[in-house]
């Protein structure tokens, strides 16, 4: 209890002020609070607070709508449409940035602490502070890597932006300092250390590495560099083999089962797949996406184009398989309260179609479509009803009771953030592109064995084609990770719901849509609702905000915005 009100005490202080022109007994200062380790630590808890995990309303988790994955009905339009004056990501990072900055600065200066400690905890600030640049890079493009604490005399206020590449290379200084530094709680899974180090490293080069493999000049980016790619994908591999190497880590279990673990269970402490998972406790810290995933309110459902990506069990497409294709279900007649067949409240059975199809679309959905007029009870709280009819299960548990299960601040199911699966798929990936094919099929094959499916050698196909068809469906709703693949991957336009109409429809309900929900000719739900999303090669980046245009005029506008 007291490093937390030591934690809240520093969070006020550093955050709150820009300047500090003195140093008053009475109050935590940098040259009062800075003076040992335990300080240090409390101060560098607040990194953690960085991944959001689950949450209500928003989070990591599910909450991520702009995807081919998920859709609302009419449509989640794209993040911006025009310019905005403000940009809370943009001014969370640099804050968090400058978080990182004024521990780096504090540090060297420590009597107490010796150089293993010192550069332990620089490692940590340094690997903050490159996960806080990328976001920013990620997201803007073109943008500033600062690594002193500004004050408002910097000249960096005036100057434009530092081209993207330049920033990512001193992020991957930052990276490679953290995974040779950081030597504290290697056997922690919410803690730090060189496995999380390397784990972020892993995601950031394979982000980079992809994304100057395909990017283009023609929609107002760099031309691709091949080179620079490579460079970056090698950074990856070197990364995910410390992690494997270390044999500290396995996939959760032996069937599909395991997998849904990581998602829906109350204590991940015991599963060897968390590289670093954020742990929740009932009237401590809580969350509400259990809640939001099973309402009366529609859920955001599963699109048809998401639900197509699973393979059948025979590891084909359907355009292979010789399984029988159907996925329309049948018409199910419920029971009502009393015991009777409720003639009125029919909903759609699809189970005999979930046999068919790859074990963990079984985990994602469940077996009875449900919308609007043809609600469905997962439990024994109010009925539920999605967007597209595909019910969201897989974050849900019966060990948590009715009442908590549908409360915004009662659901304590622990939220992985970095995982021994999540690190297969990046270094997967980043050796399909290097042309590295054994190490990436093996990589590929031991997620694919816990689930039940056969090895990629029977799906036949382009592996790069496979091994991302695998991070779909393995991240179904994680980490918003399918629209910035989209980006890396130079595919945005798979958004675009003229192009791709799969992505704008749900489960076949046949007759039963009633007037309540739209559906095309052949009996799909459609969630278009009058709107629809076109593509612009602006989206590729974010705009900078006006706000800080007006600051300082160097700092320019992305293209076509």
């Amino acid at each position: 209890m007291k490093k937390i009100a030591l934690f809240v005490a520093t969070v006020v202080l550093f955050t709150g002020c820009s300047v500090l022109n003195s140093d008053p007994e009475t109050e935590f200062t940098k040259s009062n609070y800075f003076t040992s380790e335990s300080n240090v630590e409390v101060y560098a808890n607040a990194f953690y607070n960085a991944f959001t995990g689950y949450g209500s309303g928003s989070g990591d988790y599910y909450f991520n709508f702009l995807n081919d994955d998920q859709v609302e009905r009419g449509l989640t339009p794209w993040t911006y449409i025009n310019p905005s004056a403000t940009s809370s990501l943009w001014n969370n990072s640099y804050t968090e940035i400058r978080r990182a900055n004024t521990l780096i600065e504090a540090i060297p200066g420590i009597e107490s602490m010796n150089e293993a400690s010192k550069n332990n905890w620089l490692g940590v600030a340094r690997l903050y502070r490159a996960w806080q640049h990328y976001k920013v890079v990620r997201a803007f493009g073109d943008c500033y890597y600062i690594d002193t604490e500004l004050n408002t005399g910097s000249e960096v206020l005036k100057a434009a932006r530092q081209d993207r590449d330049e920033v990512m290379d001193k992020v991957l200084e930052d990276l490679n300092f953290a995974v040779e530094n950081i030597t504290y709680n290697s056997d922690s899974r919410v803690a730090f250390n060189k496995y999380v180090a390397n784990a972020i490293k892993a995601e950031i080069c394979l982000y980079e590495g992809t994304f100057c493999k395909y990017r283009s000049a023609a929609d107002g980016q760099k031309a691709a560099d091949v080179e620079r790619a490579n460079k970056y994908l090698q950074e990856v591999v070197k990364a995910s083999e410390v992690i494997i190497k270390s044999e500290k880590f396995a996939l959760n279990g032996t069937d599909v089962e395991g997998y849904h673990a990581n998602f829906n269970s109350l204590d991940l402490a015991g599963n060897n797949e968390m590289i670093l998972y954020k742990h929740y406790v009932l009237g401590v810290l809580a969350h509400g996406t259990i809640d939001y995933t099973c309402g009366s309110t529609p859920v955001v459902g599963m699109t048809k184009d998401a639900f197509d990506s699973y393979l059948f069990r025979d590891g084909k497409t359907a355009a292979e398989t010789t399984l029988d294709k159907n996925d329309k279900g049948v018409e199910l007649e419920l029971l009502a309260a009393d015991g009777h067949v409720d003639t009125d409240h029919k909903v759609i059975n699809i189970a005999a179609v979930l046999k068919n199809r790859d074990p963990r679309l079984s985990v994602q959905v469940d077996t009875i479509v449900h919308f609007v007029d043809h609600g469905w009870k997962r439990f024994g709280g109010a009925e539920s009803t999605t967007t597209t009819g595909y019910g969201v299960r897989v974050f849900d548990t019966d060990k948590i009771d009715d009442t908590n299960r549908q409360s915004t601040s009662g659901n304590w199911t622990d939220a992985p953030i970095f995982w021994y699966g999540k690190l297969l798929l990046d270094y997967a990936e980043a050796c399909a592109e290097l042309g590295e094919t054994t190490k990436a099929t093996d990589a590929i094959d031991q997620l694919r064995t816990r689930a039940g499916m056969p090895g990629v050698s029977a799906t036949g196909g382009d592996l790069l084609e496979n091994v991302r068809r695998e991070r779909r469906c393995e991240l179904m709703y994680c980490m918003n990770d399918r629209y910035w693949s989209l980006i890396r991957w130079h595919q945005l336009d798979r958004l675009d719901t003229d192009a791709n109409p799969n992505i704008a429809k749900g489960a076949w309900v046949g007759s039963l849509a009633g007037t309540s929900v739209e559906t095309d000719a052949e009996g799909y739900i459609v969630t278009l609702n009058g709107n629809k999303r076109s593509f612009d090669k602006k989206y590729y980046l974010y705009p900078i905000p006006t706000n800080e245009i007006a600051l300082n005029p160097q700092i320019g506008q992305n293209p076509g915005w």
